[in-house]
């Protein structure tokens, strides 16, 4: 799925076709996202508590992930997601401008992070006594 969390979006197709917002949720196995403000649909709510009101809510339902398109922080278009890969990173880029859209790999300019190694843990064992030093107690 080449859309993320937290990605600007644009939905291309269906009821709210034009709109752009936010991806809150994504679903990778179902193939669906969730954006901000788009595809809302009225659910009621029954109260649950003595002093809870039952009402009807408004939220976002997912949308086909095919159904939207990333919006690119750099050239502001609507783009189709390319993927370099690098050694062992692979990171999305914008198919038109060449901007890195993950924003952790952006982050890091492609420097390789060295990974600390835990320390060693060390026991502390007591120290034995010497029998020379200790009185006998058969005396």
């Amino acid at each position: 799925m080449n859309v993320k969390l937290n990605d600007n979006v644009l939905v291309i197709t269906g009821k709210y076709a034009g709109k752009q917002g936010k991806v809150i949720a994504t679903s990778p196995k179902n193939g669906t996202v969730t954006v901000e403000g788009v595809n809302i649909h009225k659910k009621s709510q029954k109260a649950r508590k003595a002093n809870e009101v039952s009402k009807i809510a408004e939220i976002e339902a997912p949308l086909d992930a095919s159904n939207v398109m990333v919006i690119c922080p750099s050239c502001s278009k609507a783009i189709r997601v390319k993927y370099n890969v690098e050694g062992e990173v692979k990171h999305r880029v914008c198919a038109k401008c060449g901007a890195v859209l993950d924003k952790a790999y952006a982050g890091k300019a492609g420097k390789t992070a060295k990974k600390e190694e835990p320390k060693k843990r060390v026991r502390k064992r007591a120290k034995k006594e010497d029998a020379a030093e200790t009185p006998d107690k058969a005396e």
